[in-house]
C-alpha cells in the first residue's frame, strides 16, 4: 500500500550543465501531472511525463524542472552601441528643445532597454534531456519511498479503524434477536394492561412476525462482513487498491444506513451510530491511497 502524499528531489550534472527536479504529490482520483515550463525548456514535457506515468498511478504531482549552465564563461555580457548612441542623441535633442540640463550618465544608459543583455551559451538539448532524466528518476526513488513509508502508516491506521467496525458489527448482530423477543414482551404487556389479555396467540404471533420481518437485518450483516473481510485482503495488496477501497467503504456506509434504518432498538441505533464513525475514519485516510 502506497500513500498519494510525498516529495522528492533529485540532480544531474554533466557537461557544464545541471539540472534539478522536485516532486510534490497530493491525492487525486486519477494521476494528473502538473508541470509549468518556460518556452526554452519545453523540450523537457514529454521526458519528464513519461518518467511520472511509468512510476505513479493516482495522485496530483507537481513537477519543477530548473536547468543551470555551470561552465565557466557561459554567459557574456552585449551591448548595444548603436542604440546607446541612439538614446544618448535623443536626450541631447529632448535638452535642446526643453532646455532641461542635459546629464544622462553611462549608468543611465546601461538601465535603458536593450542597451546591455545577457547572452548565455546555446542549451545543448540532447545532454540537458538525459539529465532531466536521471534527475528524476532520483526525484521519483525519493518520492516513492516516502509514499511507501506513509503508506505502512496508513495501513496500522486503517486496520484498527477495521477491528473496531467489525466489533460493532459482532455487537450488532449478537443483540439483532433480542429485538424481536423484547417487542412481543413489550406488546404482551401492553395488551395486559389494556385488559386485553385474551388476544388470539395466532393472532400475536403474526403482529411479531412482521415486525421481525420489518426490521431483519442478517442480510445486511452478512454483506457488511464480506466488505470488512475484502478491505481486511485489501490492507496487504499491492498495486492501486484505493479505488477499489473507496467503492468498497461507499457500500459499507450503505449496510450501515440500512440497518440503522431498519432495526427498530435503541442500542443497535447508538452502534449504528459508533460504526458510521468507523466507517468515516476509513474512508477519509483511503482518500490518500494510490
Amino acid at each position: 500500500m502506497q500513500s498519494m502524499t510525498g516529495c522528492g528531489a533529485g540532480k544531474a550534472a554533466r557537461g557544464g550543465w545541471e539540472v534539478t527536479a522536485e516532486l510534490k504529490t497530493v491525492n487525486h482520483r486519477f494521476l494528473d501531472v502538473s508541470l509549468r515550463l518556460p518556452r526554452n525548456l519545453m523540450f523537457l514535457e514529454q521526458t519528464a511525463r513519461e518518467r511520472i506515468s511509468a512510476a505513479l498511478k493516482r495522485g496530483h504531482v507537481d513537477v519543477f524542472l530548473n536547468v543551470a549552465n555551470t561552465e565557466e564563461g557561459s554567459r557574456e555580457v552585449q551591448t548595444d552601441l548603436h542604440l546607446a548612441r541612439a538614446y544618448a542623441e535623443a536626450a541631447g535633442r529632448i535638452a535642446g528643445e526643453t532646455g532641461a540640463e542635459d546629464r544622462i550618465s553611462v549608468k543611465d544608459l546601461i538601465a535603458l532597454e536593450g542597451v546591455v543583455t545577457l547572452a548565455e551559451k546555446e542549451m545543448d538539448q540532447e545532454t540537458v534531456a538525459a539529465l532531466c532524466g536521471e534527475a528524476l528518476e532520483e526525484a521519483i526513488r525519493q518520492l516513492t519511498t516516502m509514499r511507501a513509508r506513509e503508506g505502512v502508516h496508513l495501513r496500522e491506521d486503517l486496520a484498527l479503524h477495521l477491528e473496531a467496525a467489525a466489533r460493532l458489527r459482532e455487537q450488532i448482530l449478537q443483540r439483532a434477536p433480542a429485538v424481536v423477543a423484547e417487542y412481543r414482551s413489550r406488546l404482551e404487556s401492553r395488551l395486559e394492561q389494556f385488559g386485553a389479555s385474551g388476544v388470539d396467540p395466532q393472532r400475536l404471533a403474526q403482529e411479531v412476525a412482521l415486525m421481525a420481518d420489518r426490521c431483519a437485518i442478517d442480510e445486511e450483516l452478512a454483506r457488511l462482513e464480506s466488505h470488512l473481510k475484502q478491505m481486511g485482503r485489501y490492507l496487504n495488496a499491492e498495486g492501486e487498491i484505493g479505488k477499489k477501497m473507496d467503492f468498497l467503504i461507499q457500500e459499507m456506509n450503505r449496510e450501515a444506513n440500512t440497518i440503522g434504518s431498519k432495526a427498530s432498538d435503541a442500542e443497535i441505533a447508538q452502534r449504528v451510530v459508533d460504526l458510521k464513525s468507523e466507517i468515516e475514519k476509513m474512508r477519509e485516510q483511503i482518500q490518500n491511497v494510490e
